[in-house]
């Protein structure tokens, strides 16, 4: 491998322009960028400090490979899909290690991210230590951009003179710049300029195979990558598992968008990490994530072929939550691996599939309980060989095996009353408690929001005296504070400005209708909505609450 170098202006030039070299482009194997905003900005002001890039590889070759272009107007939205460009024998750059930081250079100094453009507070600078920002930098629009903020593509790719641009930019402060800034302004100008167009601060190993073509087959670049990545947190196993399926598989991450996309318009956050181990899970290939599953021999080939019958499967069985239970979001489902044996049975036994009972109560009460919590690879790969027994869904076979898998299925009284604010699975409760709430709204604004009865705030004031220390505390910790019998779910309007907000009960169930406290299975009694009575309260809802949800309770 051969190192080279080049200026940080110089290789974003070689970015999506095949007249430099071939230029430099991603392979489909490459996942979507990640980085956030302040990431960006951060290796911004790591380059103005003068801090080593990591080195980047480069794939040479003249191989068709499908590969797309670097995207200099990002936005959370768009699809990777639409970045493709036409395969060729011609000569290119592939990048295998170093996409996120020239995904974000080229961002930062040719594009805008969701719609605003990278700008630098060109009087910053002040010392700070090595975790701390010193050079500040912010995505604004144009309307936010006033001086000492200055547009950094400006600086970079300018033809004026460094005088000319010091002028300029001292005018545009509209005041008197004091001697330290006029000082600072041109040492800063000086730093960038040598930062970004002089110094060669980028460092990049080729992988060459124009001039020695036998020396590196695409196998071989694949396994390079996956070796490359897999050492640090760049890229997940599902993104290294997928790099495999998509060398061999050109319209991978098309057919993988289009799913996710129809799997999560509806409130969900179904993910490819997902994905993969359903195909792995219905190609019988057990639920333990394995590269060298990916590499067997015809594994990739096999999740080709059934791509639609295995996607359809996984449509089919979203949609069954949706219209037949009560999981109607993303964060009513604590864990979404629980569907992978549904899934199963719908791939397998499509006619048993339609016959099954009892789902709602399989979901309801393994999510309720946690039984996919921790590492369920073993409950999943048993559950699986249970129902390719028996051909089918079987409620009782289904709790046999989690039990036999030493998953505790019992909601007792106690368990059920710790499902307060924060917890994984009061969403799910919620959404079986307030079925008619919409728990999807097209705007999210509008989502549900669940509030503390007796506002926190006021719980908080209420001190006590430690007998043994002497010290106030609050008389009603955190986990008395977030319990269950101190919850509800109300709407956006009722929990907006002029709504309940840090009302105490008193106050908002005054007026409030029977069938109002009835829903939400509030103490009727107005003594009990008073502060000092807030344990009585407690104590009573929380009767109304094992009432109204005993079919769970074990």
């Amino acid at each position: 491998m051969k190192n080279q170098k080049q200026t940080i202006r110089k290789i974003v030039g070689f970015l999506n322009n095949s007249n430099e070299g071939g230029g430099f482009w991603l392979p489909n194997i490459q996942r979507p960028f990640v980085w956030s905003e302040e990431q960006i900005c951060r290796l911004f002001d790591s380059i103005l400090r003068e801090y080593p890039i990591s080195t980047l590889l480069i794939w040479k070759t003249t191989s068709s490979i499908r590969r797309r272009k670097f995207i200099d107007n990002w936005a959370d939205s768009l699809r990777l899909s639409d970045y493709y460009v036409p395969e060729n024998y011609d000569r290119k750059n592939l990048v295998l290690d170093g996409q996120q930081r020239l995904q974000s250079l080229f961002i930062g100094l040719c594009g805008s991210f969701n719609e605003k453009e990278l700008h630098i507070d060109i009087l910053s600078g002040e010392i700070a230590l090595p975790e701390d920002i010193k050079y500040q930098f912010k995505f604004l629009n144009k309307t936010e951009a006033n001086f000492p903020w200055i547009l950094f593509k400006d600086l970079i790719f300018t033809e004026r003179r460094k005088r000319e641009v010091y002028d300029l930019l001292k005018s545009k402060a509209g005041r008197s710049l004091t001697l330290e800034e006029e000082d600072k302004l041109n040492d800063h100008l000086d730093l960038i300029d040598r930062t970004f167009k002089m110094e060669e601060a980028i460092v990049y190993q080729e992988l060459d195979s124009i001039d020695n073509p036998s020396l590196y087959t695409e196998e071989d670049v694949v396994e390079v990558f996956i070796r490359t990545n897999s050492g640090g947190t760049k890229l997940g196993k599902s993104d290294l598992l997928f790099s495999l399926l998509s060398s061999t598989w050109e319209v991978a991450d098309k057919k993988m968008e289009d799913l996710l996309d129809d799997l999560n318009r509806h409130g969900f956050a179904f993910d490819r990490d997902f994905v993969l181990k359903t195909c792995l899970v219905l190609l019988d290939q057990g639920a333990r994530y394995e590269v060298s599953k990916f590499r067997k021999q015809g594994v990739r080939e096999c999740i080709e072929s059934k791509w639609e019958n295995i996607s359809d499967a996984i449509r089919d069985v979203v949609d069954f939550i949706r219209s037949k239970t009560y999981i109607q979001c993303d964060k009513a489902l604590p864990s979404y691996l629980a569907l992978i044996p549904l899934i199963y049975v719908r791939y397998h036994f499509i006619d048993a599939w339609k016959k099954a009972n009892d789902i709602n109560n399989y979901l309801l009460r393994t999510l309720l309980v946690g039984a996919f919590s921790g590492k369920p690879d073993n409950l999943i790969d048993a559950l699986v060989n249970k129902f390719k027994e028996i051909g089918g869904f079987s409620l009782e076979d289904a709790y046999s095996v989690m039990r036999s898998q030493g998953r505790s299925l019992e909601l007792t009284e106690d368990r059920f009353l710790q499902m307060g604010y924060g917890s994984q699975t009061i969403h799910l409760l919620f959404n079986l408690w307030y079925p008619t709430f919409t728990h999807v709204p097209v705007y999210n604004n509008n989502l549900p929001q669940i509030d503390h009865i007796f506002p926190i705030s006021k719980l908080m004031q209420i001190k006590v005296v430690n007998q043994t220390t002497g010290r106030q505390v609050m008389k009603y910790p955190k986990d008395i504070q977030n319990q269950l019998a101190n919850c509800m779910l109300l709407t956006r309007e009722e929990n907006g400005n002029g709504g309940k907000s840090d009302s105490m009960p008193e106050d908002w169930f005054t007026a409030k209708s029977i069938e109002y406290l009835d829903l939400h299975l509030i103490p009727k009694e107005p003594a009990l909505w008073k502060m000092d009575c807030y344990t009585d309260f407690i104590e009573a809802r929380k009767e109304l609450i094992k009432d109204r949800f005993k079919f769970l309770l074990i």
